[in-house]
C-alpha cells in the first residue's frame, strides 16, 4: 500500500473552484497488473485534496461499464480507498476509479487514469473435436480438428500425431486451437491429441492434455489388373482369371463381368481374387472385366478378350546377325513364331538338347504369343544345329517343330553360295554382252565394205557403157541430123543410167538397214 501512496503524493492534482460548483482533482488508481482467477487482489484509489466538509465516494469500475460496480469506499479527509476483488476472467481489461461527492450534487465527479489488469485462468479440460465429420474416411478429403477447453485463457496449443509434433506444410496448417489437413492420404492416419498451456508469471505453468482421437484415412482401391491362365482338368479346360489391385484399404470386393453381365463376385481381405471360368477352345467367349470396390468408388480394369486358340503350324524360324569391327559375324538372333496360337510355349534345342533360359553363350527372350528370340554369341561353343518347338502352354501333348539350321563361325563368315552365284552370273552376263556388241559391230563393218565394192562395179559398167555409146554416136555422124538433138539424146541416156544405178544402191541399203 505504501508505494502506491508515495507515488500518489507526487502525482496528485489540485482542485479548482468555479461559480456554482467544485471540480474534484483526478484520483489515482493502483493495484496489480497480473492476477490469477479466484485469487483476491487489492486495488487502491487515492484522492489527495478534498473539498471542505465533503464526504467523497470512491468507486471501482471496468472502463466503459458503469453499470457493474466492482467496489466502493467512502473517504473523508484523504483516506486511501481499498478495493479487495475476487478475480474473475471478466475483470481483465482497463479498470478506473471514479471520485464523487457523496451528498453534494454540485461537485462534479472525476475519473482516474485507467489501470490494465491481465487475468490468467489455468487451462483445463482440453478435448479434440472433429469439425470435418467422421473419424474414418477416404483419402482426398479435408480433415479439420479443433482443441476445445473447459477453462483457460492466454493459451498456446501444440498438436501431436502418434506422439510427434505435427509439422507445418502447405497441406498441414496449424492455427492455434485448429488443425487443417488438405487432400489427406493414408499417411495422415494416426492418433491425434492437443496440448494446451498457459503461464502465470514465470513460476507457474498450467498444462492440459486432451484424450487421443484416432483418425483413419483409407486408400481408395486402384484400378485392378486382369489376367488369366488356362488349366486342364480331366480333359476340361478352364480360365483361372486373376483380378489384382496394387493399393486400397481392405477388405476389397471384386466382381468379374462378361461384357455387362455379372459372372462372379467376392469380398476378400486381400487385394487379389481368382475366378474359375469354363472354356471352349478355339471359340470366342466374350470380353472379361474386373471391378473393385472398397466403399468409396468402383475401379475398373481393362477389357480382356476370352478366346483360347490352340497352336498351329507351320512354325517359322529365321535369324539375323551382328557384325564386328573386322566385319566378322559376332552375334545371332534366332526368331521363332507359330502360325497361330494364343498361349504358346516356346522351346529351343541345340543338337537335340533342350536349352534352358540362359547359358554361357545364349539368352532366351520369350514374348508370347508373338514370338520367342534366342540370342547367341558366335563361337566354338555355339556351333551346332538349332531348331525350336512350339506347343500349348496348357497342353504339351502336341509340339510343332521348325526347320533345323546349322550354325558355325566359319560357315557364317563364308560367302553364301547364292551370293557367289549372283556375282558369277553377273560377270558372265557382262562378258556375253561385250562379246555380242563386238560381233555385231564387226558384222556391219564387213557388210558396208561389200556394198562399197558393188557401187564401184556399177560405176565401171557405166563408164564402159558410156564409151560404147560414144563410138556408136560417132558412127552415126554421117547422117545429117541436128547436133543439139543428138547431144540431147545422149544426155537423156546418161541420166537414165545414173538414176538406175543410184536407185539400186538405195534399195540395197534399205534392205540392210543402212541409211
Amino acid at each position: 500500500m505504501f508505494p502506491y501512496i508515495i507515488v500518489g503524493l507526487f502525482l496528485g492534482s489540485c482542485h479548482c473552484s468555479k461559480e456554482g460548483g467544485v471540480i474534484l482533482g483526478r484520483p489515482e488508481l493502483f493495484g496489480p497488473s497480473l492476477a490469477l482467477v479466484t485469487d483476491v487482489a487489492d486495488f487502491y484509489c487515492l484522492l489527495l485534496i478534498y473539498p471542505e466538509n465533503q464526504t467523497i465516494l470512491l468507486e471501482l469500475y471496468k472502463e466503459g461499464n458503469r453499470n457493474k460496480l466492482l467496489g466502493f469506499y467512502s473517504s473523508l479527509d484523504g483516506q486511501v480507498a481499498s478495493f479487495p476483488v475476487v478475480i474473475r476472467t471478466f475483470h481483465e481489461g482497463n479498470l478506473e476509479c471514479v471520485a464523487r461527492a457523496q451528498n453534494n450534487s454540485h461537485v462534479e465527479p472525476s475519473v482516474s487514469n485507467t489501470h490494465y489488469l491481465k487475468v490468467v485462468e489455468p487451462v483445463a479440460g482440453a478435448k479434440v473435436t472433429i469439425e470435418s465429420g467422421a473419424e474414418e474416411f477416404f483419402e482426398g478429403r479435408s480433415l479439420e480438428l479443433r482443441c476445445t477447453l473447459t477453462a483457460g485463457n492466454h493459451v498456446s496449443y501444440k498438436w501431436l500425431v502418434n506422439g510427434k509434433a505435427v509439422i507445418q506444410s502447405p497441406l498441414h496448417n496449424v492455427a492455434q486451437d485448429q488443425l487443417f489437413i488438405y487432400r489427406t492420404t493414408s499417411a495422415d492416419s494416426g492418433v491425434y491429441m492437443c496440448v494446451a498451456t498457459n503461464r502465470y508469471n514465470t513460476t507457474r505453468v498450467f498444462t492440459s492434455d486432451s484424450p487421443e482421437v484416432k483418425i483413419t484415412v483409407k486408400d481408395t482401391v486402384s484400378d485392378p489388373d486382369i489376367s488369366f491362365k488356362v488349366l486342364k482338368e480331366n480333359c476340361n479346360y478352364f480360365a483361372l482369371v486373376t483380378c489384382q489391385s496394387t493399393r486400397g484399404t481392405l477388405p476389397v470386393s471384386f466382381s468379374l463381368y462378361n461384357r455387362t453381365e455379372l459372372a462372379f463376385n467376392t469380398t476378400v481381405e486381400a487385394r487379389k481374387a481368382n475366378f474359375k471360368v469354363p472354356l471352349v477352345l478355339d471359340k470366342y467367349l466374350g470380353w472379361l472385366q474386373c471391378r473393385a470396390n472398397n466403399g468409396d468408388q468402383v475401379a475398373h480394369s481393362r477389357r480382356l478378350p476370352l478366346q483360347i486358340v490352340r497352336v498351329g503350324g507351320p512354325v517359322m524360324m529365321h535369324y539375323d546377325y551382328e557384325i564386328g569391327q573386322n566385319y566378322a559375324v559376332i552375334g545371332l538372333r534366332f526368331y521363332c513364331k507359330a502360325t497361330k496360337g494364343s498361349h504358346p510355349r516356346y522351346r529351343w534345342f541345340l543338337n537335340q538338347t533342350l536349352l534352358q533360359g540362359r547359358g554361357n553363350f545364349y539368352h532366351m527372350v520369350n514374348q508370347p504369343p508373338d514370338q520367342s528370340i534366342l540370342l547367341l554369341s558366335v563361337g566354338s561353343s555355339s556351333a551346332g544345329t538349332y531348331h525350336c518347338e512350339v506347343s500349348d502352354i496348357f497342353d504339351n501333348t502336341t509340339a510343332i517343330s521348325s526347320q533345323k539350321q546349322y550354325i558355325d563361325k566359319k560357315v557364317l563368315n563364308r560367302l553364301p553360295v547364292s551370293v557367289v552365284a549372283v556375282v558369277f552370273g553377273c560377270f558372265t552376263l557382262l562378258v556375253v554382252l561385250v562379246s555380242g556388241c563386238c560381233f555385231v559391230g564387226l558384222f556391219f563393218r564387213r557388210r558396208d565394205c561389200g556394198e562399197e565394192s558393188l557401187v564401184s562395179q556399177e560405176t565401171e559398167k557405166f563408164a564402159a557403157y558410156e564409151d560404147s555409146l560414144n563410138l556408136h554416136l560417132q558412127a552415126m555422124s554421117g547422117y545429117h541430123e541436128d547436133g543439139d538433138v543428138v547431144r540431147s539424146a545422149r544426155c537423156d541416156e546418161l541420166d537414165w543410167v545414173r538414176a538406175n544405178t543410184v536407185t539400186r544402191k538405195s534399195m540395197k541399203c534399205e534392205s540392210s538397214g543402212i541409211t
